[in-house]
């Protein structure tokens, strides 16, 4: 579903073009990494984040009161810029049980970069989360320590995310569907 046309009962996951919407976004990390989990001190933001697209989960955002509701960042390998990574993916412990908004944040952090010459695209995972990237198509490389806890480093297979050339409209979550 495009993002076209959607209501206060979507979610639409685009790339974040708005400050505001980039704001909300680092608080969210801020609230699951730094809060939640304590993996960080106060701030999880590192020199990736120069580079890097944030991607945002948008409740009603054609509403009065439109807030980012779940977040993910991706980035090209510096040196081979074929290879894309995600990262930080993130959504409001009160949205976790509202469907497919991580699945909706993954596909279009790995289609865009593909739009953009992706063959190859990584990802971090931390353990307990390996299950859903499985179930859409990634697959564990090998396992290791990040932070003090259990990742798997996974790998998306791209037949299975068509490029998105419009990453800004994104894609729309019904949430009278997705629930």
């Amino acid at each position: 579903m495009n993002a076209s046309n959607h209501t206060d009962d979507e979610i639409v996951v685009r790339w974040a073009g708005e400050t505001w919407e980039r704001e909300a976004a680092l608080a969210i990390r801020r609230a699951v990494f730094c809060e939640e989990q304590g993996i960080f001190a106060g701030d999880d933001r590192d020199e990736i984040d120069a580079a890097a697209q944030l991607l945002v989960a948008v409740r009603g955002a054609d509403g009065a009161a439109p807030c980012v509701v779940g977040t993910v960042r991706i980035h090209r390998d510096p040196v081979d810029t074929s290879t894309w990574y995600g990262s930080r993916l993130a959504v409001r412990a009160d949205y976790r049980r509202h469907g497919r908004i991580g699945a909706t944040l993954i596909r279009l952090a790995v289609s865009s970069a593909h739009a953009l010459g992706c063959t190859t695209f990584l990802a971090h995972v931390q353990a307990q989360n390996a299950p859903l990237f499985r179930r859409l198509h990634w697959r564990t490389l090998e396992e290791v320590i990040v932070f003090g806890r259990a990742h798997h480093v996974m790998r998306a297979d791209l037949a299975h995310y068509p490029p998105c050339a419009t990453p800004y409209a994104g894609f729309a979550i019904d949430q009278r569907r997705a629930a």
